[in-house]
């Protein structure tokens, strides 16, 4: 699958453009500040519906235009073609279409045009609280599972139901534990699938990221992701039973899958606190990549890669490692932002591959 052509009107910095795409690498150079990570955000938003950086769709209408519009044309193997396009109106809900067929719901579309997105921002994976982390699983499992997106969605709303009857019973001065039930039941079954799938999730992509992680860096250090969570040896119902009194007096939830964590380590101690800012990228890196191939082996194709400005805090034999990996036959259309020409030039002169470099601005952008 390939991203064949996208055109941009209203979009952040872009008052219009048009780009037709390489099957294989595209570089978007250029000064920061000139758009480059916006055009990735536009193919983002193509994959998820949504802007990989801001959950407030109107924030991405060009200042003072009137509204946005995506149009991006894929590609399969097999030669069929998709017209994708995202339409978002100030005022107005956001309107997202298949071959000019608007959605009924946008999860539909989650996982048909699967992307994996490399960002500086990923190091809040590292140094955020768990919530992020939390979404993170959430967001790669809900492309290629809509049971686990619509236990996702009933766990959730069991949890703010659950917080809305026990905020009234300390507002009241009443306590109902009977009224309670049956949103445990709903965090109950719900949760259990989810604990279940995260579970599999990350022992299944671990070895991955490990291997990717000894490919990057050449296998000085050992690291490894933990799935911490409540839910495990102990059954649900015993959990939220006991954590009723910490419930009550807190007036929340304060135990289920919603305190999940992942707990990122480097040879046994915490990535977050020893490692080094070129161990800490190369672990988000591969955490990436692992992400990457897991979700190729699931869907039978290869999903598209994006990476933004991951050259910098890399050494040479790092950024040697990452280019010789993304070349490989294993990964399929890559896009790839950089401030510096030259240092794109030198290193796609070194890996016999079709590529395509768009240097930013361009002249059609007004």
């Amino acid at each position: 699958m390939i991203l064949q052509r996208l055109i941009l009107s209203g979009f952040k910095n872009y008052a219009h453009a048009e780009f037709d795409f390489s099957g294989n690498i595209n570089c978007f150079v250029g000064n920061n500040g000139v758009g480059k990570t916006n055009l990735l955000d536009a193919i983002h938003y193509l994959s998820f519906c949504k802007s990989f950086f801001t959950s407030l769709d109107i924030q991405n209408i060009r200042h003072g235009d009137d509204f946005f519009a995506l149009h991006g044309t894929f590609t399969r193997n097999y030669g069929s073609s998709d017209l994708i396009q995202c339409i978002q109106k100030r005022e107005m809900r956001k309107r997202f279409l298949i071959n000019k067929k608007e959605y009924e719901r946008l999860s539909d579309h989650i996982g048909l045009f699967p992307l994996v997105m490399i960002s500086p921002y990923d190091r809040d994976l590292i140094n955020d609280g768990s919530e992020l982390r939390r979404r993170y699983i959430d967001s790669v499992i809900s492309q290629f599972d809509k049971i686990y997106l619509d236990d996702l969605i009933l766990y959730h709303k069991a949890v703010a139901h659950r917080n809305a009857l026990l905020k009234s019973f300390v507002d009241k001065g009443f306590f109902e534990p009977a009224a309670l039930e049956i949103w445990d039941e709903q965090m109950v079954a719900a949760g259990g699938r989810i604990h279940t799938r995260r579970f599999t999730f990350i022992e299944q992509m671990k070895p991955l990221f490990q291997e990717y992680f000894e490919m990057i860096t050449g296998g000085a250090e050992k690291v490894d992701i933990v799935y911490s969570s409540q839910v495990g040896a102990d059954r649900f119902e015993d959990i939220l039973r006991e954590a009723l009194p910490s419930d009550r007096a807190a007036g929340f939830s304060t135990a289920g899958i919603h305190k999940d964590d992942l707990l990122f380590l480097i040879d046994g101690y915490p990535v977050k606190k020893f490692g080094s800012q070129g161990q800490q990228k190369s672990f988000l890196i591969a955490i990436k990549l692992a992400q990457f191939e897991y979700t190729r082996n699931i869907k039978g194709f290869k999903p598209i890669l994006l990476l933004d400005d991951i050259f910098d805090k890399l050494d040479d034999f790092r950024v040697a490692q990452l280019l010789k990996l993304v070349s490989d036959d294993s990964f399929g259309q890559v896009f790839v932002t950089d401030t510096s020409p030259d240092r794109i030039l030198h290193l796609f002169d070194r890996i016999s591959i079709e590529h395509r470099t768009f240097t930013l601005p361009l002249s059609q952008l007004t």
